[in-house]
């Protein structure tokens, strides 16, 4: 595979090789790959987590009444006041 670098990415390589924490690019890549195989990860696993809190939520709310968006947000705001009063 071959792959063209822009000048900005090429310098930001060339910096951390310069730097020595890194022997080559094919390093500095392997890393990079690595770094992005986790974030990936972590960011499914974020996903799922909001996702199975979405389906809690969704569950807990047809065993209670609705309630109209101002009720809620008068209810929130009175919360508020009472866990910031002296």
């Amino acid at each position: 595979m071959s792959i063209s670098l822009t000048p900005d990415q090429e310098r930001f390589i060339q910096t951390k090789l310069q730097a020595g924490k890194y022997r080559s690019a094919e390093e500095l890549l392997e890393v990079a790959l690595r770094l992005l195989d986790e974030y990936d990860r972590a960011d499914a696993e974020w996903v799922e987590d909001v996702r199975a809190k979405i389906d809690a939520a969704i569950k807990i709310s047809s065993h209670t009444p609705p309630i109209d968006g101002e009720t809620f947000v008068n209810q929130i705001l009175e919360r508020f006041k009472r866990s910031h009063q002296g």
